[in-house]
């Protein structure tokens, strides 16, 4: 791989963070296949509707009550396995008293596989073991691209040029840990003020508003606007070691603005998607796939940052802003 890509392992990357990657990709792995499984599995459910003759209604009835077994024969290792991170940080999340970003996401987990587990074993009630299957596979999806970027600048050579990047990672990180801490907590509230409203106004609908305003309260692509942009940085400052003074400069001026327009874009799309979600427009698949492309738009974004040329001189747009 080049040397600017993220998913290239650093010479440098010692046994436990090889390990570190090593235990993540399986977890994301099986995290997929079961997810693709669990959506052809609740396939059925949704071709279900009353216009189907009755003897072809029983067969499809029969049909989705044996998928939902099987779905959640797939979900549960989903759940306690390639999950297990997620609760784990949970956990020790609420022993500090503080609401961390796994904390909605387990809420969340909890809130869809409970009920579908009561729906499976009573045969009556809607399902989510897609959407569980998919939220978790997406978040891990996004994490394994936070924790690559964060790897792949953790092994860049040393040097005041590195420590600058390194430095301004850590300023702005602050900053966007606080923003999504406090963005958690109101997400959180949110999300059982609006569980507690539908299920006065329509009982039906209050689980599935309250698990898409869960799986929308993780802030993965809030979490991911700095190490990624950062990371870029650094890969770009790999690629060229000899780099003038001024190229630096600008680089580190525009991986600045590249965090700031990933911050910036992760609250607004946020503030788009929590109207819909309130009024039950977004349901939690969706809920998860739109957390995933903002997650996959805040790494591109940042990727774009490596791929310039700064061997020598500034790039075009920095050197119309340097320009008396």
């Amino acid at each position: 791989m080049r040397a600017k890509s993220i998913f290239a392992v650093p010479a440098g990357l010692s046994h436990a963070e090889r390990q570190q990657r090593r235990h993540a990709l399986v977890r994301l792995s099986l995290a997929w296949l079961a997810m693709m499984q669990v959506m052809m599995f609740a396939w059925p459910g949704y071709l279900r509707h009353d216009g189907i003759p009755t003897d072809a209604l029983e067969t499809l009835d029969w049909a989705i009550v044996l998928m939902n077994w099987a779905s959640l024969a797939l979900t549960v290792p989903v759940v306690l396995y390639s999950a297990w991170p997620i609760w784990r940080h949970a956990g020790g999340n609420l022993r500090h008293g503080r609401a961390g970003m796994d904390v909605p996401v387990a809420l969340g987990i909890v809130a869809a596989f409970i009920p579908s587990v009561h729906a499976t074993y009573t045969g009556r009630g809607e399902v989510y073991f897609d959407s569980v299957t998919m939220f978790v596979a997406f978040l891990l999806t996004a994490r394994y691209l936070e924790l690559c970027a964060r790897q792949s600048f953790g092994g860049a050579a040393g040097g005041a040029r590195h420590e600058r990047v390194e430095a301004q990672r850590l300023e702005l990180g602050a900053r966007a840990d606080r923003l999504a801490s406090r963005f958690v907590m109101v997400q959180v509230a949110l999300a059982l003020a609006a569980a507690a409203a539908w299920a006065y106004i329509d009982p039906a609908h209050s689980i599935p508003v309250m698990v898409a305003l869960l799986v929308m309260s993780c802030p993965c692509a809030m979490s991911m606007a700095v190490p990624t942009a950062m990371a870029s940085a650094h890969s770009a400052l790999a690629a060229h070691p000899n780099m003038p003074d001024a190229a630096l400069d600008a680089l580190l001026a525009e991986a600045r603005r590249k965090a700031r327009q990933n911050l910036n874009g992760s609250v607004v799309w946020h503030l788009l998607m929590t109207p819909l979600a309130l009024v039950g427009w977004v349901t939690p698949w969706l809920a998860a796939i739109t957390m995933l492309l903002s997650s996959l738009a805040v790494a591109y974004n940042s990727w774009r940052l490596c791929r310039r040329d700064w061997s020598g001189g500034l790039p075009p747009r920095a050197a119309l802003e340097a320009a008396p």
